[in-house]
C-alpha cells in the first residue's frame, strides 16, 4: 500500500483549509487532488502538493461514488473522531 491512494482519508496540513479532511480522487508525481463532496467536488478537486497532507489510514472504494457518498463518509469519520 503506498502512502497516497485513490480513495484515502487526508488531512489538510497546510493553507488557508487546515485540518479539513478530503477523499483522495487521484494522485501523480508531486500532488494529490482532492474532494470534499461539498465545495470541492468531483469535478472540481483541489490540487494540493503531497506534503501538504496527511493521509489517515483509512480507504474506501471510490468507484462509482458521487459527491454526496463523499459527503457522507467525511462526515460520519470526522464526527466518529471527536
Amino acid at each position: 500500500m503506498g502512502r497516497y491512494e485513490k480513495g484515502m482519508l487526508a488531512r489538510s496540513k497546510a493553507g488557508h483549509d487546515e485540518g479539513r479532511v478530503y477523499i483522495i480522487a487521484d494522485t501523480d508525481d508531486a500532488y494529490v487532488y482532492l474532494a470534499d463532496g461539498r465545495i470541492r467536488t468531483l469535478d472540481n478537486l483541489k490540487k494540493k502538493k503531497k506534503k501538504h497532507v496527511q493521509p489517515v489510514c483509512r480507504k474506501y472504494d471510490i468507484i462509482g461514488m458521487d459527491d454526496v457518498e463523499i459527503k457522507r463518509i467525511i462526515k460520519e469519520w470526522v464526527r466518529k473522531e471527536e
